[in-house]
């Protein structure tokens, strides 16, 4: 079996072993041995409170390796998957195994970067990062570099989102629309309604109209009418006003004389 043969296999071995903690039986893959070699795994992003897989985000895990062979070892593949915390057997996301083909130096330290992205529902999972190494001689080894808790989450969104703007127009045009028509139907009708003046050319029943007493215009005296035609205010008095008629004495007796 060629080299590539056996590092497939290996590969299956290493989703094996993150799901359940141990490594597969590889007989027919090469000789599984057990190498002095350490790993640990670490979030440079992580939060205080834990570890939190942020959908559409890469999360980047750094893997430190401490060979304490005193052969040189390889790092051929990285990689990981996601369990559920009621159901340890159960799977609920394989992450993406990426191939390195890094040699570490007998008895030195080198450090791995494996980014990996979720698209999931918010939850707690249990996350396991394993690796597949291989010494001098061709024999490989698992070594788990990470089981833990770790959560779930949604990005955070900002205010000035398109998707977020429209989300607020919308809501904003459905309560005015709501708050309009609740104003017409149940506020404007309890308003006292203007009465319209009818337009000119407009239709009235011969009943409902009535008939308009006929206006009568006073003619202006002839003193009044010059008056207000002229600047009456260097004619005298007298010769504005009428002279008032003078009552005759006497005229009662002579007609009973007679």
């Amino acid at each position: 079996m060629t080299r590539f043969g056996f590092l497939s296999l290996a590969l299956l071995s290493l989703q094996a072993f993150v799901g359940i903690g141990f490594a597969a039986d590889t007989e027919d893959a090469g000789t599984q041995v057990s190498l002095k070699v350490k790993a640990e795994a670490s979030f440079p992003n992580a939060e205080i409170f834990g570890v939190k897989l942020v959908n559409g985000h890469p999360t980047q895990a750094v893997i430190d390796f401490i060979n304490d062979e005193p052969n040189p070892i390889t790092v051929n593949f990285l990689g990981g998957s996601l369990w559920n915390l009621e159901e340890e057997s159960k799977v609920v996301r394989n992450l993406t195994a990426t191939r390195y083909g890094v040699e570490i130096p007998a008895g030195e330290r080198e450090s791995i970067s494996y980014s990996f992205a979720t698209e999931m529902h918010p939850q707690d999972v249990r996350l396991s990062i394993a690796a597949i190494l291989s010494d001098s001689e061709g024999k490989f080894s698992t070594v788990q570099a990470f089981n833990g808790t770790v959560s779930v989450v949604e990005p955070e969104t900002s205010i000035f989102d398109p998707q977020i703007l429209f989300l607020y127009f919308f809501l904003l045009a459905c309560a005015t629309g709501t708050v309009y028509f609740f104003y017409t139907v149940w506020v404007a009708p309890y308003f006292p309604q203007k009465r319209k003046s009818g337009k000119s050319g407009e239709k009235r029943t011969p009943g409902s109209a009535k008939r308009e007493a006929p206006v009568v215009e006073e003619t202006p005296s002839p003193a009044i009418s010059s008056a207000t035609t002229y600047n009456a205010d260097w004619i005298p008095s007298h010769h504005i006003a009428r002279p008032e008629a003078r009552k005759v004495k006497g005229t009662g007796k002579s007609k009973a004389r007679s």
